[in-house]
């Protein structure tokens, strides 16, 4: 168990904080979504071998209009960033949440998505969206545990990549 974790937003003295580079993680099934008669249902598909995957690093520009960085901090070091950006209805998006790999599984990334809540309801919003791909299922659970419901499914997204065979599904949390 670690020390305390302080989550704030970041700050311009803190703002190389916004870089955290992406770690790996696991890939061990899938969330199976399917829309009928204007209700979605899921279950959890699960892979008979694990595997790692890890996204690119991100360039983000710190001060990017409508963007709000987020971190999560012990002693000091920030361990997690959640990124939110303005939206044109009623929902802000969660556009980038993580952990580093040795903070996972202690409540960083609620308290990362509590503190996004808070700044959402604060600027008018009536929740939080954001999406995954269905082979993260990971975080697909984590954000079902944390209240959100699926609100749709991009099955063209991926078409003409080496990652034809995935699908985004997006995820919305009243607040």
């Amino acid at each position: 168990m670690h020390k305390e974790i302080t989550v704030r937003p970041i700050g311009g003295e803190d703002k190389e904080d916004i870089s955290l580079p992406n770690e790996p993680f696991e890939i061990f099934g899938r969330l199976v979504s399917s829309y009928i008669r204007e209700e979605w249902s899921y279950t959890a598909e699960y892979f008979p071998e694990r595997s790692q995957m890890c996204f690119p690093d991100e360039k983000y520009e710190y001060g990017e209009p409508g963007s709000v960085y987020i971190g999560a901090y012990c002693e000091e070091k920030c361990v997690g960033v959640a990124v939110l950006k303005e939206a044109p209805f009623g929902y802000m998006y969660l556009y980038d949440l993580k952990v580093n790999r040795a903070y996972r599984r202690e409540g960083v990334a609620g308290a990362l998505l509590g503190k996004a809540k808070e700044i959402a309801s604060g600027r008018g919003y009536r929740g939080i969206y954001t999406q995954a791909q269905d082979n993260n299922l990971g975080a697909c659970l984590f954000y079902l545990k944390e209240g959100f419901v699926i609100g749709g499914l991009d099955t063209m997204v991926y078409r003409g990549t080496p990652q034809e065979h995935k699908k985004d599904i997006v995820f919305y949390l009243d607040i």
